[in-house]
């Protein structure tokens, strides 16, 4: 990603805010059941979210047939936790911001997907930051993905497709892009998201086609999250964590308040009134920065 961690931890939150945003109706999206902060011994201080996605109409037809209604609402439970910081070779910060989801499905009780993320300040080109033994590292399919490369398969389309196209993007705030061939040896700054996907799903006559169905899935949704962080650089460049985290509180009401959810606000005109307002202003105000 052509920008520094730091950055990208504005870009993350504002990308999944208008994501989720995007894909929310009154029949499917994204709910939200709990977002607080934690604290344990395995990742420090961060954020623990619950969300319900919904996703009725991006599942193939194969597995509808296979699945009533209900079977398609996933729980994923989310601990992000910003910044794991250490000095590292050459007086360089090596900093290591870890993610880790895991989406639960009631109807399919042994089906798990976990999936946890290394964020480190380099140009992709570390080994095993996941510290994996033989046997897994035996086991283990590596593959790049591309912000420049969009990938047109059915995931793709059912994830969306924005139309970027960054050989000849500019953004105008900060001056980065066209991303040419090759743009990830000459970037500055430049970071990489390491995620280790790991897909249980031991169902005899279909669990293989499942567990490649969900690979080519997160692979889609991968690739337009990130090429939307990127793409959206002009709306979130110069914002702050205390008003992106300002603007994630009130867009949970709103996402459960479009999914005909009941909101924990007594007021919800005035809220959505004032989640308007808030948007305009700190977009105009990372604008002026």
């Amino acid at each position: 990603m052509p920008m520094s961690l730091e950055e990208y931890r504005v870009a993350q939150t504002f990308m999944v805010l208008k994501m989720q945003q995007q894909s929310t109706n009154e029949a499917e999206g994204v709910e939200v059941l709990e977002n607080k902060g934690f604290e344990d011994d395995v990742y420090g201080k961060g954020q623990y979210t619950s969300k319900l996605y919904r996703l009725q109409s991006k599942a193939p037809s194969w597995l509808t047939t296979l699945a009533p209604k209900d079977a398609l609402i996933m729980q994923e439970e989310s601990w992000n936790a910003y910044p794991r910081c250490k000095t590292g070779v050459q007086r360089c910060l090596l900093f290591i911001f870890l993610l880790l989801l895991e989406f639960i499905c009631p109807y399919f009780a042994k089906l798990s997907v976990t999936i946890e993320t290394i964020h480190l300040e380099d140009n992709g080109k570390s080994e095993n930051v996941h510290g994996l033994n033989k046997e897994q590292l035996a086991a283990r399919q590596v593959e790049f993905i591309d912000i420049t490369m969009p990938t047109t398969d059915y995931w793709s389309y059912a994830v969306g497709n924005g139309n970027f196209d960054f050989s000849t993007f500019k953004s105008e705030k900060t001056g980065r892009g066209p991303l040419l061939e090759g743009w990830q040896e000459n970037c500055n700054p430049v970071m990489t998201a390491y995620k280790l996907v790991t897909i249980k799903a031991p169902y005899w006559g279909f669990g293989g086609k499942l567990e490649q169905a969900l690979l080519a899935g997160e692979r889609a949704l991968f690739v337009e999250s990130h090429r939307n962080c990127f793409g959206w650089i002009d709306e979130w460049y110069g914002m702050t964590v205390e008003q992106l985290s300002e603007l994630e509180e009130q867009g949970d009401c709103l996402l459960n308040q479009k999914i005909s959810k009941p909101l924990l606000l007594t007021d919800t005109e005035d809220h959505e009134s004032k989640f308007t307002d808030n948007s305009q202003t700190h977009l105009q105000q990372g604008v002026k920065t």
